[in-house]
């Protein structure tokens, strides 16, 4: 199992439209690494699910449901998107000042590559965030 984090402005999709919705597909990825990422996620892989903009935090968990596709969004076969569900709503969300602050954290995409907006975590920092928000 694999684990990830992908970022959606929460005015746009938020993790409450994904619970209300069930899942959805994850679409307008214009970026090759993070593309390159959509690729890589395997079906029931973890993914944290981050509110950019003005919340950044983590907020909830979901899931891959279904491996990386055409993006129906455009006719440019360079682009795919995956499905993802819903999993769990964090109790209380994990600002991005916090995991900044957690030394341990220190080495993730989300610090050290912050403008990517689907990224690969370890093991250890996906399980250190979700305590972090339980």
């Amino acid at each position: 199992m694999n684990y990830w984090l992908v970022k959606s402005e929460p005015s746009e999709y938020s993790y409450d439209d994904l619970v209300k919705d069930g899942s959805t597909y994850w679409d307008g990825v214009r970026n090759y690494a993070a593309r390159n990422n959509l690729k890589g996620m395997k079906n029931n892989d973890k993914v944290l699910y981050y509110h950019s903009v003005n919340e950044k935090s983590v907020v909830g968990i979901s899931k891959v449901v279904k491996e990386h596709y055409q993006d129906p969004t455009t006719e440019d076969d360079r682009w795919v998107v995956v499905d993802l569900a819903a999993v769990k709503k964090l109790k209380k969300p994990v600002t991005l000042a916090e995991i900044k602050a957690e030394p341990k954290l220190a080495h993730i995409p989300l610090i050290r590559q912050s403008r990517l907006s689907v990224m690969a975590l370890d093991k250890p920092a996906f399980d250190l965030i979700v305590n972090m928000g339980s």
